[in-house]
């Protein structure tokens, strides 16, 4: 009995193939148990490297083709390449700039004889600023005080907090670049009270308070 099941053992494993077979295709061995490496196959659209791929060489074909880029990129473009000819050497070499800072924001801001025209960041100030009336009256409220209006174009470059602070950093930075001009628009500079650092910013909270000073809820069982 025992005999006869080693012998049905025998056939049975005889019976199982564990040679590899050659494919016709690339005369490689296959078997199942042997981890091959995948083949080159074509770039998915999802996968890393065809997304890098596309975005680098996207730019290049929209510019040598000329069709597929926007007015606005076009603008911008230039926009900067003008500010950077009227500007040689940058922001730091000009003379008449001013600093102007409000919350979290800072306003460095170049005037030059001109037409009246508002740069920032490389960007029409009434785009830059959404078409805000205020804070596109707060940026032109120096110039007018003085009556300057076309008479130079401001350049700005702008950082930190949000646009509202930035408009107020860009007005204070024209009235101290104003005063570069002639230290006699310093009177009426600081009659409108132009020329003040307002040094509010909001009030950190405190450990055990929702906020700056709200309480939680008080109960008394």
């Amino acid at each position: 009995m025992a005999i006869s099941s080693l012998s049905s053992l025998t056939v049975a494993f005889s019976s199982l193939s564990f040679s590899s077979h050659v494919s016709s295709s690339n005369k490689t061995l296959y078997s199942p148990w042997i981890r091959h490496r995948r083949t080159a196959s074509p770039l998915r659209w999802n996968s890393p490297t065809a997304i890098a791929s596309s975005t680098t060489s996207f730019p290049i074909a929209a510019v040598s083709g000329g069709a597929d880029v926007s007015a606005e990129d076009l603008e911008g473009v230039n926009l900067e390449k003008y500010v950077k000819s009227r500007l040689p050497g940058g922001f730091a070499a000009q003379r008449l700039i001013g600093t102007g800072r409000r919350k979290c924001a800072i306003a460095r801001v170049v005037l030059q004889e001109g037409t009246g025209k508002f740069v920032i960041n490389y960007r029409d100030a009434k785009e830059y600023l959404q078409g805000n009336p205020l804070w596109l009256q707060y940026i032109k409220t120096p110039l007018l005080t003085l009556g300057f209006e076309s008479s130079y174009d401001v350049f700005v470059k702008a950082q930190g907090g949000g646009l509202a602070g930035q408009a107020q950093a860009i007005s204070l930075g024209i009235a101290r670049a104003l005063l570069k001009v002639s230290q006699n628009h310093r009177s009426p500079l600081k009659k409108e009270g132009l020329l003040t650092r307002d040094s509010r910013i909001v009030e950190r909270k405190k450990v055990g308070l929702k906020k700056a000073r709200k309480a939680p809820q008080f109960s008394k069982r």
